[in-house]
């Protein structure tokens, strides 16, 4: 089975109490997080890890695959870990559950350098900014990649900096759904959080610190991510114009 779909979701959110389950179109979210990550052809298994049975059960009656982790878990990443120890494959495509519109030609695109590199540990995705809000936006992260496509650095400030002033036109912002080697997750999730990842508090910097390669792989079709009320209603509007 060499690539799965984990999708870690939790009741708890600061934000947004209970999203996982907030009705999209009368459709609970992480049920169509669920539905759009199994159009994905490169997957042969999509599983939602969680640790409340109010989530396992929407998304048992959906028709899905959930599996119960422990409810301690610092990040979703450790979630994922505790299925992949149990669950095996060769890749884990690490799907946010707050991305009710996910596209599936992404997932296949995120799979796809790791399928063709097995000495590629890890993968992500980003595109480009398109506006000053997202370019000064501190919960917009952004990543600056080598020539290879390899990320060099992610980060909350606008990088890369340009000192005669604008937005530059290799301005990326990181989209937080990766692909993981079975072997790197297990070992990745069992590592101290990093200096570089305790400031920025940014997980994926725990592995650039550590030397490993991150393959940033371009988005087709960025999604929505729903983090507050108004990001909600959003989504809402974006359900009924396409029902």
């Amino acid at each position: 089975m060499p690539v799965i779909a984990i999708i870690p979701a939790r009741f708890d959110s600061t934000r947004l109490p209970g999203k996982a389950l907030a009705e999209i179109g009368g459709v609970p979210m992480i049920v169509r997080v669920w539905r759009q990550t199994r159009q994905a052809r490169s997957l042969k298994r999509v599983i939602v890890a969680t640790d409340d049975e109010r989530i396992a059960r929407a998304i048992r009656e959906a028709g899905g695959e959930a599996e119960m982790t422990a409810s301690t878990h610092q990040s979703g990443t450790d979630r994922i870990a505790e299925v992949a120890a149990r669950i095996d494959a060769e890749i884990y495509l690490n799907v946010q559950g707050d991305q009710p519109f996910i596209a599936p030609a992404d997932l296949d695109g995120l799979a796809a350098p790791m399928l063709a590199d097995r000495s590629l540990a890890m993968a992500t995705l980003a595109t480009p900014i398109v506006n000053d809000e997202e370019w000064y936006n501190p919960n917009k992260v952004k990543v600056v990649c080598d020539a290879r496509g390899d990320a060099l650095y992610f980060s909350r400030s606008p990088i890369p900096f340009a000192r005669d002033d604008g937005r530059p036109a290799m301005a990326w912002r990181h989209i937080g759904v990766y692909g993981y080697r079975r072997d790197f997750l297990l070992a990745f999730a069992a590592l101290e959080p990093g200096v570089l990842e305790q400031i920025e508090k940014l997980e994926q910097l725990r592995a650039l610190e550590r030397g490993y390669r991150i393959r940033v792989v371009a988005s087709v079709a960025p999604s929505l991510e729903v983090d507050t009320p108004e990001d909600l209603a959003r989504a809402n509007r974006v359900a009924a114009a396409n029902h």
